[in-house]
């Protein structure tokens, strides 16, 4: 894999530079929330990092753009616990604040192992669509994954089922985990099942992500449907699954209005 979604300005994991590949669909200096919130995920699994925990829900609040360009990355334990502990992480550009995860680590234990009763994912495509992007969205974290659709798409209204795999590493030399390779794919939920023209606004200020397993291998599918209601307001839902089956599910809240 080629050059990372983010690059380090020091030798501590504090400081990142965002690249090209981070750069969302509307604005070329703004990140697509994807590749943030997946350098806060990497924030809490190197925060005190433990062994015998996995991560069960992230949530990330989008405070405002994400500038293409220099990050302070700094995480914490907020509420330290044998069996359960919540781990913060944020994101400062300029000062300010931009992004901030919450994370619930709970212990791993031996137990009953309930499969899921959610459908299987489809197969994964041979390949992906042809064709290029729609008319007004901005290259970067689009060709920075691999989509291989299976229904619907970013260039028509109505729920879409995709595979996705990262072409990039989230930073140099580094393998992503699950956790991150759920993260950055999650966030693209309500663009892939976008029920309105590009002449609205759906914007999510946060993303929440449940996992019951941890991903496995480089292939994530998103099912992903979006419900807008009369007010403003409207909530696109991804279910997550690896080769293997469903790994969980993400939720996003969208601000919806007319664009301009």
């Amino acid at each position: 894999m080629s050059e990372a979604f983010f690059l380090p300005l020091d030798d501590d994991g504090t400081r990142w530079r965002a690249t090209v590949h981070t750069t969302g669909p509307w604005d070329p200096g703004a990140q697509h929330g994807g590749p943030p919130s997946a350098l806060l995920a990497r924030g809490v699994e190197r925060c005190a990092p433990r062994d015998d925990v996995v991560a069960a829900r992230v949530t990330v609040e989008i405070l405002g753009a994400i500038p293409v360009g220099e990050l302070e990355l700094r995480a914490r334990v907020a509420r330290p616990g044998r069996s359960v502990e919540l781990v913060e992480a944020a994101l400062t550009a300029g000062g300010r604040d931009v992004a901030r995860a919450a994370a619930w680590r709970v212990r791993r234990a031996q137990g009953a192992d309930v499969a899921s009763r959610r459908p299987a994912p489809p197969p994964l495509p041979e390949q992906g669509p042809a064709g290029g992007l729609p008319p007004g969205w901005v290259d970067g974290y689009l060709s920075a994954i691999e989509w291989r659709v299976v229904a619907g798409g970013f260039d028509r209204p109505g729920p879409c089922t995709a595979w996705t795999r990262m072409r990039h590493p989230l930073v140099p030399d580094e393998e992503p985990t699950g956790l991150q390779r759920a993260l950055v794919v999650a966030d693209s939920g309500n663009g892939l099942s976008n029920e309105l023209p590009i002449s609205w606004l759906f914007i999510n200020p946060e993303l929440t992500v449940h996992l019951h397993r941890e991903p496995v291998g480089e292939w994530l599918c998103v099912d992903a449907v979006t419900t807008v209601s009369s007010g403003g307001a409207g909530l696109a839902t991804t279910a997550l699954s690896d080769l293997d089956g469903p790994v969980g599910v993400g939720a996003q809240s969208l601000l919806v209005a007319p664009r301009g």
